[in-house]
């Protein structure tokens, strides 16, 4: 079995997200990556929330939780960024999702099945959260948030991936502060995956006109 793309739900959590990110007046990035998430029908959402960064991403995935009726799992690192991350769920009017205190890394493994994984760029041990992320043996979709130039210069897919799992195809794109995405699919220590063919979904935001593409 594969992710399957659906463009209602991929329409259905942009078009929420756009009208909650309102008050955070963030790049588009909240909405692009809930769309994804919505897209794709995900059923394990896992991101690694740090502290002090804007919560416009954690209401879109969470949204996109709750049009896919997925499980959203939240890893942060200390009861401070806790009481942080859930006070601006709530000022956003968001549902909150499942906040797990400790280290991304020890917790990650204690999850089975991500579909939907977002990691933060900036943060020293991201890459190895990726590693010891248990993926959905029908897909999973990754995304490193905050990519910048330095961030690019020391990064590959296949660096941080195990063996099993194989890029079917990635992406940078400059949305927000940059986005590195990567499909990715279990092979079980196969070679002979087949290829996947794939296509270009255009949405167009309704609001400000812009046109929006999505790889499905």
């Amino acid at each position: 079995m594969k992710l399957v793309w659906s463009p209602e739900t991929a329409s259905k959590a942009y078009i929420d997200t756009v009208k909650s990110c309102e008050l955070f007046q963030e790049s588009g990035e909240a909405e692009f990556i809930s769309a994804m998430a919505g897209g794709w029908n995900v059923k394990l959402i896992v991101e690694a929330y740090s502290h002090g960064c804007a919560m416009a991403t954690s209401v879109g995935l969470a949204i996109a939780a709750r049009h896919t009726g997925g499980r959203h799992v939240c890893m942060v690192s200390d009861e401070s960024s806790r009481l942080h991350y859930i006070n601006g769920m709530l000022a956003a009017g968001i549902a909150l999702p499942e906040v797990v205190v400790g280290a991304a890394d020890e917790i990650v493994v204690g999850l089975v099945d991500i579909d939907f994984l977002v990691v933060n760029g900036q943060h020293k041990d991201f890459g190895r959260v990726i590693r010891l992320a248990k993926l959905s043996h029908t897909g999973a979709v990754l995304i490193c948030k905050s990519f910048g130039q330095q961030t690019m210069a020391r990064f590959r897919w296949s660096g941080v991936l195990g063996s099993n799992t194989r890029v079917v195809r990635s992406v940078v794109l400059p949305v927000g502060k940059g986005l590195d995405i990567a499909y990715v699919e279990y092979n079980g220590g196969t070679t002979n995956s087949p290829k996947r063919t794939s296509r270009w979904i255009r949405h167009i935001d309704q609001r400000s006109g812009e046109e929006h593409l999505f790889r499905g």
